[in-house]
């Protein structure tokens, strides 16, 4: 499945799978936008998979708006995968 990413006053809800083959579409709509807004909301509710390349890019955008001292929010229960992730990473 594609990677759909649609924009409703800066909340993007992504609709697919974050992998790999499809990851250039979530870094095109991403870059820069903590130069453009202050606050960011992410639906994952219809993210139906992600792998470790989709993990990474969101803990990039992460990081970012750490960096750029922004407000990131990621919402809805989305795919298993990226919460392990978290989970590990909180813990560690």
């Amino acid at each position: 499945m594609v990677l759909e990413i649609s924009n409703c006053d800066n909340c993007y809800n992504i609709k697919g799978n974050l992998t790999k083959e499809n990851l250039s579409v979530f870094q095109h709509t991403f870059k820069n936008i903590f130069s453009k807004v202050n606050e960011l909301t992410i639906n994952i509710e219809k993210l139906d998979s992600i792998d470790r390349d989709g993990v990474s890019a969101i803990t990039r955008l992460h990081n970012n708006a750490i960096t750029n001292n922004k407000k990131l929010t990621i919402v809805g229960l989305g795919c298993k995968e990226l919460y392990q992730h978290i989970k590990t990473f909180s813990a560690a």
